[in-house]
């Protein structure tokens, strides 16, 4: 089936056609490492995996590319404040990313481009943009002229006024208008900088990820993603710049952004201090529960984390590693993921319908009575599963780090649910009130929701 993805810039969900089909290019906004990432930090990496994950299971050949920003006020501050030199902050922090996001089953991109190694080719594009006439030099700085682009907003939809109040513009006299934005500005002797033909000085942000696309996946790529709040400046400014210094041509097929990751309803951000670190989240919770839960929502929508949401994905989890558990013994047939599941990720990458037809595979497989239906239905759980980041170790590893899980056998506890609920059709009320008292003793709890009923294990 046609994979569709919901494209910001033209706000609608677009049929994905790869500019190359023999070689697809996406690049992702990454961390910039001046400490440790919190959990809405990793909910981009974690949702473009499942779709690094399809395009290569599409594709032959991938190009994904997401960054590392390791020249930014905030590492030199870091920097500045333990007396070292940024790449003692940035490349300390930027380790326990790499691990952080092992733990939660986010395989490499293709390439990881850092912002120092390009500064030649910042420095070339900055000056492709001053000889077209979008760019200017004053007083050491280099700034984009926001009115040389027509196009500038149609990304964020914000009008002229939004825009500079959106962008917190600093009010210079060296600016031709206030919308203008830094592509290189001066460093004092104090701070990081490098040699170029305005002065001593360090990029912008924005200059930054333009310049290294360009240089390892071209001038125009198949797809663009990042978190929401990207959209404005810095997706904005990337698409003005990039486009300009190309001559206007078309820099991204799809924009795609992720929605927030909030707590108690408040978005997860270090300024405002309600954030828990993926760092910290992973001493408490195994990755893959973490992944779980941040694919529990569709990747548009806002999230909001708590102890609740995990403690059920890692639960969800066990149910779904007991039901391979059950048929360790039996050798999985070579199966794709089912029709069904493949629609739903296929559709804008709607992950919690993806999860619903795992379960509905964990379901059948705890049902299932004959070995070559099992052999095919743990095939097809594997398979989507690997799509998803998610059931690719042993069970037995699994349940290694909590062996209280394997007390209950997750088949009896579906099989006492189906019964209970036969019962509960056919009104033999008593003989549901029995199954409930057998789960009951078992430590199960029973939730009859409108999706089903749910089941969790007593604390």
């Amino acid at each position: 089936m046609p994979l569709t993805l919901y494209n910001t810039l033209s706000r609608r969900k677009e049929l994905f056609t790869p500019a190359d089909p023999n070689r697809v290019t996406m690049y992702v906004c990454g961390p910039t490492v001046y400490g440790l990432t919190h959990v809405g930090n990793a909910r981009p990496a974690v949702v473009f995996d499942v779709l690094y994950r399809m395009l290569k299971d599409r594709y032959p050949l991938v190009v994904y590319a997401r960054n590392i920003t390791d020249v930014d006020d905030k590492i030199n501050a870091a920097a500045k404040k333990d007396s070292v030199p940024i790449d003692a902050i940035t490349s300390k922090f930027a380790k326990i990313w790499h691990e952080d996001m092992g733990a939660f089953n986010v395989l490499p991109p293709t390439i990881e481009p850092h912002a120092t190694q390009h500064i030649p080719q910042m420095l070339r594009m900055i000056q492709d943009l001053i000889d077209r006439g979008h760019a200017y030099a004053a007083e050491g700085h280099v700034l984009f002229h926001v009115p040389s682009f027509e196009k500038y907003g149609s990304l964020s939809g914000r009008n002229r006024d939004d825009m500079i109040a959106g962008a917190r513009v600093e009010v210079a006299p060296y600016k031709k208008d206030p919308a203008d934005f830094v592509l290189w500005k001066p460093s004092t002797p104090d701070l990081p900088g490098w040699d170029s033909p305005w002065g001593r000085g360090r990029p912008g942000w924005h200059i930054e990820c333009s310049a290294m696309i360009d240089a390892h996946l071209g001038e125009t790529i198949d797809i663009h993603g990042g978190g929401h709040d990207l959209i404005f400046p810095h997706h904005e400014n990337e698409l003005a710049q990039s486009t300009c210094a190309h001559g206007g041509t078309r820099f991204v097929g799809i924009w795609m952004h992720n929605g927030f990751l909030t707590m108690n309803r408040e978005k997860m951000s270090k300024s405002v201090g309600n954030i828990i670190s993926s760092n910290e989240a992973l001493k408490s919770t195994p990755g893959e529960a973490l992944r779980w839960a941040i694919l529990s929502a569709h990747y548009r929508q806002p999230l909001d984390w708590s102890d609740d949401s995990t403690t059920q994905a890692k639960r969800t989890l066990d149910r779904l590693y007991g039901a391979l558990d059950q048929v360790a013994g039996i050798e999985a047939a070579d199966e794709d993921p089912p029709e069904a599941f493949m629609a739903a990720l296929e559709d804008d990458l709607n992950t919690p319908a993806a999860m619903a037809e795992i379960s509905a595979l964990a379901r059948a497989l705890n049902s299932s009575t004959d070995a070559a239906e099992k052999a095919k239905l743990k095939g097809q759980l594997l398979a989507a599963g690997a799509l998803m980041g998610v059931l690719q170790q042993k069970p037995s590893d699994w349940f290694a780090a909590a062996p209280k899980a394997k007390l209950v056998d997750v088949g009896e506890v579906e099989r006492l649910i189906a019964a209970r609920n036969e019962a509960r059709k056919t009104r033999n009320f008593a003989e549901a009130d029995r199954v409930r008292a057998a789960l009951d003793a078992l430590g199960v709890l029973i939730e009859d929701r409108a999706d089903g009923t749910k089941w969790r294990m007593k604390e």
